[in-house]
């Protein structure tokens, strides 16, 4: 697909999204979208009954969060929302409220082969608050969580197990979602912290046999394989949160896009640089004109289906890291691009919640095959989208990426 130098990608910067002509005619102030994500933390910061409850989603027709404890896989996302504000205004009020509630999930880290979603939950608070205050108690924390999060990787499979709870359950003796690419960062992170490289040589090792299993022959992904403990086999492959076991859930290629450019990050193969870039390129290549994805790119409801807002802010925040390691300009402008203009759309008065509630972003969708959180307003969607205005700041400021790191 990147083979010669071609000018197709400008299609996308010039019209292909939301018609011709038509995003260059919306202005994407960066300060104004982050004083805009400031003004509605500040409102969430007021309404939260208690410093253990996390704001998880706002249904479409309410306008008050819907909380949950610090063992939702989604508890990290608030806290890391406070660091990032922190991060940026230097606002002793983050700091104060980032470090009450961070310090709440504490106990997660300390539950053995709890859940692999340690990374989505400490990372996001615990590592973010270590990056800027460097307290040792925060680097104890991520080191516990990532001695836990190892206890479910299997050597024989060659992945970390995702759903303890779905062994029975679903009779998924070893299952492996795409969602765990995620947490491979707090194995890196660990591994040069004290964790020791067996930590790095698992990250990779997860990361080789999802690139091999997880992936259809244009680069989708398959949101859930399934492996026989022993023989570390696949067994099969489906769907829990896409519309079906061969269609591409947009969160899923999100989730992958986002995980391996991580990876390529902390090992500097260029094997999976190419690979993230395989994963952008067919999420890009699906995509609607105003960028935003519907929930699977294979509902055959479209254009009535529902949106995801989240997967556009997960996205729009890897492409920013990507443009940084592409070694052909014209991918690096596409890449950078192509965030930038989803960044446009999101800060549009039809994704930006306002006065409606005190979320950032409208018209996420959580698990539709469950009828659950569909069109809604949804943390983790508020966090990647300010994570990737951050990221947008940083580098139209020519500052390092991960220097908060």
């Amino acid at each position: 697909m990147f083979g010669k130098k071609i000018r197709w990608p400008l299609a996308l910067l010039l019209g292909a999204a939301l018609g011709a002509g038509c995003q260059q005619q919306v202005k994407l102030d960066v300060q104004k979208e982050l004083d805009y994500c400031q003004q509605q933390a500040t409102r969430t910061l007021a309404e939260i009954p208690a410093d253990t409850l996390m704001p998880r989603y706002i249904p479409a027709d309410s306008a008050h969060w819907q909380y949950v404890g610090i063992r939702d896989w989604t508890s990290g996302f608030w806290p890391g929302e406070l660091w990032e504000l922190y991060a940026y205004t230097r606002d002793p009020k983050w700091k104060n409220a980032a470090k009450e509630y961070t310090a709440a999930l504490k106990p997660v880290a300390y539950s053995k082969g709890f859940d692999h979603d340690l990374g989505f939950m400490l990372y996001t608070s615990f590592g973010r608050g270590y990056a800027l205050t460097k307290d040792s108690s925060y680097k104890k924390v991520l080191l516990a969580a990532a001695d836990s999060l190892v206890t479910l990787y299997n050597p024989r499979v060659g992945t970390i197990l995702s759903w303890p709870s779905m062994v029975q359950h679903m009779n998924w003796p070893h299952n492996t979602i795409i969602d765990n690419m995620i947490n491979l960062e707090l194995l890196f992170w660990a591994s040069r912290n004290g964790g020791g490289h067996r930590l790095y040589d698992i990250a990779v090792q997860h990361a080789n046999t999802t690139m091999k299993n997880q992936f259809r022959p244009d680069y989708s992904n398959y949101h859930v394989v399934v492996y026989d403990t022993v023989t570390g086999k696949v067994l099969k492959r489906v769907t829990h949160q896409g519309l079906a076991d061969s269609s591409m859930w947009a969160r899923g290629q999100a989730w992958a896009i986002y995980g391996f450019t991580i990876v390529y990050r902390e090992t500097k193969d260029s094997r999976f640089l190419d690979f993230a870039e395989k994963l952008a390129g067919i999420y890009l290549k699906r995509l609607p004109k105003d960028l935003i994805p519907y929930w699977d790119f294979d509902d055959p409801a479209i254009p009535d289906a529902p949106r995801d807002a989240s997967a556009a802010a997960v996205t729009a925040s890897a492409l920013l890291e990507l443009s940084t390691y592409a070694k052909d300009k014209d991918k690096q402008q596409y890449y950078f691009q192509g965030a930038v203009n989803m960044l446009r759309e999101l800060s549009s008065p039809a994704y930006q919640s306002g006065r409606k509630n005190d979320a950032f972003l409208m018209h996420s969708t959580g698990n539709k095959p469950q009828n659950s959180e569909i069109n809604v307003a949804i943390n983790y969607a508020d966090y990647y989208y300010l994570e990737a205005l951050l990221r947008l700041d940083q580098l139209q400021k020519h500052q390092p990426l991960f220097e908060r790191r």
